[in-house]
């Protein structure tokens, strides 16, 4: 089934969209030296993104400790706070498999048939309920000119007391012309559509944050096979330990994206609470009709995959 937000796109013809963002600039890639064996994490905000980082981290280089902070191993390709130029700079320089972090919709970023890319999701709702932690926990004194810009703008919005008023601007509201929701930022529902249209091809996997929360084992060796990493059966827990929730947020002054440029006012906050359903009992079942609405221009196999993942049990 497809729909007017499930169009599959030319993969030789991307990027078809140009994503200019007070924050974000896709074509950033489009001065990109890729390599064949490039891993890019695409992923909407606050879906999982630094835990994919770390996972992938762990899988390279095969041990719990990295040898610098994750925001410097694997900084946000299209992240306006850097310059393009010290940012490739980075990934020019580094000898290892690349894991590369982007916030892009596959129909903003160029096509490399050799590259792997991993897009992860997470229920919306979830998704909605960690940005306002995600806002509330912006460091107002960050060095990074582009905080000033958005607080200007109003894309840094002041957090209301009751989440349903800024639930439903993120729902009417988009920050480009082909969208119709997700302001201050972008559309979660057509970032993962576009990738979900693809998802026979080879080389695009998707993974759901519930279930990393549900069989974290078994999601990470099925992340290793789709990067054809071997790890051997002892090294295992360990790695597993380290992707944890709890590990992350314990060493979150190294695992806390853009740490580089002071953005939160604490790294350990960034890590909030990692768990799902957060927004029941707090949104509204007035709020949660006008998501309905919006999920009906969708396929409903692809709207139960976005809010459920695979439903797997501790068992699977």
């Amino acid at each position: 089934m497809s729909g007017p937000n499930m169009e599959k796109l030319d993969l030789e013809a991307l990027p078809t969209r140009h994503y200019d963002h007070l924050v974000f600039d896709s074509m950033r890639w489009q001065i990109f030296e890729t390599r064949a064996d490039d891993i890019l994490i695409c992923t909407p905000y606050k879906s999982g993104t630094t835990w994919m980082q770390m996972i992938c981290a762990l899988l390279v280089f095969q041990r719990p400790d990295l040898h610098l902070p994750l925001a410097e191993i694997s900084p946000w390709m299209d992240l306006k706070a850097a310059t393009a130029e010290d940012t490739h700079a980075v990934y020019a320089a580094q000898s290892h498999r690349r894991f590369i972090k982007t916030h892009t919709p596959l129909d903003g970023l160029p096509w490399y048939p050799e590259a792997t890319y991993i897009c992860v999701a997470r229920d919306p709702r979830d998704i909605f309920m960690s940005m306002m932690n995600h806002l509330r926990n912006g460091n107002p004194d960050a060095e990074a000119i582009f905080m000033r810009e958005l607080r200007e703008a109003g894309f840094v919005p002041e957090v209301p007391d009751d989440p349903n008023a800024l639930f439903t601007n993120w729902l009417g509201k988009g920050s480009f012309e082909w969208e119709s929701d997700g302001a201050p930022y972008w559309s979660v529902f057509r970032h993962v559509a576009s990738f979900w249209a693809h998802r026979d091809m080879s080389n695009i996997h998707k993974v759901h944050y519930s279930d990393l929360k549900t069989d974290l084992d078994g999601q990470m060796r099925r992340v290793a096979q789709a990067l054809r990493i071997e790890i051997a059966e002892d090294r295992w827990p360990e790695l597993v330990e380290a992707a944890q929730f709890e590990s992350m947020k314990k060493n979150a002054d190294r695992t806390a994206p853009d740490t580089n440029f002071k953005m939160w006012k604490s790294n350990s906050q960034f890590f909030n609470k990692g768990t799902t359903g957060q927004w029941q009992g707090v949104l509204s079942s007035g709020r949660l009709a006008l998501l309905d609405q919006l999920t009906d221009k969708y396929p409903a196999d692809y709207i139960d995959w976005l809010f459920n993942g695979s439903k797997l049990t501790a068992e699977s």
